[in-house]
């Protein structure tokens, strides 16, 4: 039987490990987590994301991305999506609410419509937008596909050769006249379809996701430094298109292969830096850090390692940059890319 596509979350071994937060002064925007009720126990709704917030570091804001969570199953396929858009929106209403003090969860909100809908787009997107109120600020596809059956990060795998559908295209220049970005999740392997979509739409934002999918399992592992030099000169190519953005984070998924849910206690975030280091670094190098943001991925990292530890590691990685180039990382990329209003990282 094939191993489920996330790793599972253990509380009681994520509790093995904790560390109190380094720079906890640090305004953080957390630039990528989902919400969802699913079978098996997989549930992550407001609760469980203010308790991971409140782990010592300063998490001001969140931005929420597309989980097929919360659809509503009575309208046509190409709507069901605007029921998560409520669901996202109503929990950033009750966050902002103060009742949580100034966590502003989900502040940004990426949704899924299908960009190759064509005409049909536009009342989407309208709809998506009513939805959202003012907290609509992208769009993500599901994008990460691989022919080897070892290598799935969806539940529900995505169609093959989205990016490469012109009508997939022509859905993403439109983005740009809703002011919307485009998420993009794709592995290292696919990273040329990204950079033909980036030229195919120059005037819209286009947020790369987990650092642009490192491959580490199936017919990778054993392979890191090979893999390694693809995914970097694929990167350099990518750093050239200025529509693009990068988020620094997502390597603790199962295709990353990584593998720390595997030891017996959860790992430390040195032991997170000595491993993610080449990886975050490049993509700083590559993008530098007004085009870079951290994010959580969670739930979905959670498998692997406590909250608050994750922060740590992201931290210790960035600990030699300028003060003003950690702002960029932790807050200020993730803020100008979603637009999210600048007062939520200002201190009092």
């Amino acid at each position: 039987m094939a191993a489920p596509t996330h790793v599972p979350v253990r509380p009681a071994w994520l509790a093995l490990r904790d560390e109190a937060a380094l720079d906890p002064g640090m305004p953080i925007v957390d630039a990528h987590h989902h919400l969802w009720d699913r079978p098996h126990g997989q549930r992550y709704l407001f609760d469980e994301l203010l308790a991971d917030m409140a782990c010592g570091h300063d998490i001001r804001a969140t931005v929420f991305v597309q989980s097929r969570s919360m659809y509503r199953p009575e309208l046509s396929e190409e709507f069901r999506p605007v029921g998560e858009v409520e669901f996202a929106n109503g929990i950033a209403a009750q966050a902002a609410s103060g009742l949580y003090g100034r966590r502003q969860a989900c502040a940004g909100i990426v949704a899924h419509a299908d960009l190759r809908l064509g005409e049909r787009l536009e009342p989407v997107l309208d709809a998506l937008s009513r939805a959202g109120g003012s907290r609509l600020r992208g769009i993500r596809n599901q994008t990460a596909w691989h022919p080897d059956p070892a290598i799935a990060s969806n539940p529900v795998p995505p169609e093959p050769g989205v990016m490469r559908d012109p009508a997939f295209a022509a859905g993403a220049r439109r983005l740009a006249h809703h002011g919307l970005v485009l998420d993009v999740w794709a592995y290292h392997t696919q990273l040329d379809e990204v950079a033909a979509l980036a030229d195919a739409c120059p005037e819209t934002t286009i947020v790369l996701d987990h650092c642009g999918g490192p491959l580490g399992a199936g017919p990778y592992r054993g392979r890191r430094a090979e893999v390694f030099a693809q995914w970097s000169d694929s990167l350099a190519a990518l750093a050239r298109r200025p529509n693009l953005r990068v988020k620094l984070g997502g390597l603790a998924m199962r295709v990353g292969g990584f593998d720390f849910h595997e030891a017996p206690l959860p790992p430390s975030s040195e032991q997170l830096a000595e491993a993610w280091s080449p990886y975050i670094l490049r993509c700083i190098e590559l993008f530098e850090p007004r085009r870079c943001m951290f994010e959580s991925n969670f739930p979905v990292d959670k498998g692997m390692v406590g909250y608050g530890v994750l922060w740590n590691g992201f931290k210790r990685i960035a600990a030699t940059f300028s003060a003003p180039e950690r702002a960029w990382l932790f807050h200020r990329t993730a803020m100008e890319a979603y637009r999210l209003d600048l007062s939520l990282t200002e201190t009092g």
